[in-house]
């Protein structure tokens, strides 16, 4: 096949080729050669690596970040964000008021920062309940489209939703439970694991934000962490065709009164003070929000930091706004799209789907099954989903199965989708250029890296600017970054931190000294400005780029699941034989997801073979912690590198590892 491109505008050639001559059902090393191609000339050393996908002006004039821009006078990207860190309480100021964000009470200023960046009070005088802007807009519009894994669509709208999560709220308060309650959720995916969640914040709780892949004793510890008062939970899930035990799980985690819901119809033995989800509703009537003080909380969630326990982070009644404008910026969300990324409530992106989509007046698109095969692919097209968001492992397992390209085969396509979003890990440059060429014309993957703790972003791209392949193009609008090498001073590769305040960023952990965690020991930025500490490894690109290269702490990214190497460490002492192990990530040499390693010391006087201790070591990770860990690399050692005051050098480790 014969591709003409203009050296002189290869931008336009490769757009044109997208549009015109290149789809899904061709080879991808015909992408690939085209993409040669028309960028044969690109001088990537003054421009960076060449983009897999260049906006069309139609696209880009109808984007929200463009309307944004015209509104305050900023020429581009960087100078809008030049703009919305220089001046944020008119950022946040005008964003809130473009949400739509519903105030019972308004604000006298954005943020009082009297007690320091470190600690901002954000719309000091204000009383709202965040809940309450999800459900604005058409009471008839869907808000979800649902699906378990036989592919039957149940599409539900905003009416419906928010009668049931009146249901919930009402019933919460009928069963004793008082606004500040904190109340768990243990559920998959589902429009009732929505509506729950939603009742939990308009009945003025707090929801406790629990995985359902996680084992009995990792759910203990996120109950008694956050001081749970109830669960909502399920007797089983379907995943793959099989039942997984739910409501057992929570049982032998010692939970309090749990509320179960069934998956088919039927329910086991409760234990005594449990009931039933049928018999817990009340009557439908409609219920008036609890309003709340911008700083109470409206979800507590984890993030594995350097010690045993996980970080007890609670995102604030202004938290889910971070996540509402991020969508709106650099997902370019608007009211006819669908969203759809497969998670649960358990991790950050759970709550943000929610508030990304219902508060920007958009549909969730909601698998409850494997996202790994056919019928999720399907699901995909079925459901019109516009806006899909994976983590890199997930992309890795469509390419290398092929679900996507059988579902090409049947005629069907994922044509409808405008945008993917990728977060949780480093991802794979040729795995992101494969995913984009999915789609017709090319679709952009809006690369989003933050946290739990930020309650979204701190860089990410926008659907103006072309796009490359795992490669961030901007800072989050409203929030500033420095990158300092291990001298603390300024450079293109090295530790990012954040520049404090922003919305979105913790400014309170449940169970740590949260000054201790982000800002001891940070040094001053290139301005004098005060940093906040965040772990992860960033380098500048030319071209305005940035790449993520992992972590730099103790903690990793397993498959878009954040775990320290001391929770790890725990299950793996545990096994017959080990005297102490060390755990690490080692990111592949063509970059991606990071890959566990696992260092063993056997015990005195025992040999471990290899094989046996590999696969001992893998059942204890996926028995105590998560069965989605998988223990890539094993090294049996006769000690492990340690510093005067006897930690273990992990740092070490990962210099110093070679696979094989």
């Amino acid at each position: 096949m014969a591709f003409a491109s203009d050296p002189r505008d290869p931008l336009t050639s490769w757009r044109r080729l997208c549009d015109e001559v290149l789809h899904p059902g061709l080879p991808f090393e015909v992408h690939r050669e085209a993409h040669a191609k028309a960028f044969a000339c690109w001088d990537a050393e003054v421009l960076g690596p060449p983009p897999a996908w260049v906006p069309s002006p139609e696209r880009a004039a109808r984007a929200n970040v463009t309307a944004l821009a015209r509104e305050v006078g900023a020429a581009d990207v960087p100078a809008l964000h030049a703009w919305s860190v220089a001046d944020r309480e008119a950022f946040w100021n005008r964003m809130v008021r473009r949400l739509g964000i519903r105030l019972a009470r308004p604000y006298a200023r954005v943020a009082d920062l009297s007690a320091g960046v470190e600690s901002p009070r954000w719309f000091p005088g204000a009383r709202l309940n965040i809940a309450d802007s999800c459900f604005r807009g058409d009471p008839d519009r869907v808000a979800i489209v649902c699906a378990r894994e036989d592919g039957v669509l149940r599409r539900m709208p905003l009416r419906d939703l928010r009668a049931l999560a009146d249901r919930v709220a009402h019933s919460l308060a009928r069963a004793g439970f008082v606004p500040g309650d904190a109340v768990a959720v243990d559920l998959p995916m589902h429009a009732e694991a929505v509506a729950i969640y939603l009742g939990i914040l308009l009945a003025g709780c707090a929801c406790v934000s629990i995985a359902d892949s996680f084992a009995p004793d990792e759910i203990a510890t996120r109950l008694r962490l956050a001081r749970a008062k109830g669960v909502f939970t399920q007797d089983v899930m379907l995943r793959g065709g099989k039942e997984l035990p739910l409501y057992s799980k929570v049982s032998q985690a010692g939970a309090p009164r749990a509320i179960v819901l069934s998956a088919f119809g039927g329910t086991p033995p409760l234990r005594p003070g449990d009931v039933r989800w049928e018999e817990f509703l009340g009557p439908q009537r409609p219920f008036e929000s609890v309003q709340r003080d911008p700083h109470d909380a409206a979800n507590i969630l984890f993030s594995s930091g350097t010690t045993g326990d996980p970080k007890v982070i609670p995102w604030t009644q202004t938290t889910p706004i971070k996540c509402v404008a991020d969508a709106w910026l650099h997902h370019d969300i608007h009211e006819d799209d669908v969203l759809a990324w497969p998670t649960s409530l358990g991790w950050m992106m759970g709550p943000w789907l929610v508030f990304a989509a219902l508060a920007n007046g958009a549909a969730i698109a909601l698998f409850d099954g494997t996202p790994t095969g056919k019928p999720f692919a399907r699901f995909v097209k079925d459901a019109g989903v516009t806006m899909l968001g994976v983590v890199p492992t997930l992309v890795k397992t469509w390419r290398n199965t092929g679900a996507l390209d059988r579902l090409a085969g049947d005629g069907a396509d994922w044509n409808a989708v405008r945008t993917f979003s990728s977060t949780g890990e480093c991802s794979n440059p040729d795995d992101m250029f494969w995913l984009m060429s999915r789609v017709r014309g090319y679709a952009p993957v809006i690369e989003y890296c933050g946290g739990t703790e930020i309650g979204g972003g701190f860089l990410a791209s926008t659907v103006v600017q072309s796009n490359v392949p795992s490669a961030f193009t901007t800072p989050a609008l409203g929030l500033d970054l420095a990158i300092l090498d291990e001298r603390g001073l300024p450079a293109d590769a090295g530790e990012l931190f954040v520049v404090p305040p922003s919305i979105g960023l913790s400014t309170s952990l449940l169970n740590r000294d949260h000054h201790e965690v982000y800002y001891e020991g940070t040094p001053r930025g290139p301005r004098g400005e005060v940093l906040r500490r965040h772990g992860d490894e960033f380098s500048r690109l030319p071209g305005g780029l940035w790449r993520a290269h992992g972590r730099v702490d103790d903690t990793m990214n397993l498959g878009g699941i954040k775990v320290s190497s001391v929770e790890i460490e725990r299950a793996c002492n545990a096994v017959e034989g080990v005297r102490e192990t060390a755990a690490i990530a080692c990111d592949p040499p063509a970059g991606g997801p990071s890959e566990l390693v696992v260092f063993a010391v056997p015990r005195e006087g025992t040999a471990l073979a290899r094989d046996v201790a590999l696969a001992a070591l893998q059942k204890a990770v996926r028995e105590r912690l998560n069965p989605l860990f998988r223990i890539s690399d094993l090294v049996i050692v006769a000690s492990l590198p340690r510093t005067a005051s006897n930690k273990v050098m992990r740092r070490e480790l990962r210099k110093g590892y070679r696979r094989g």
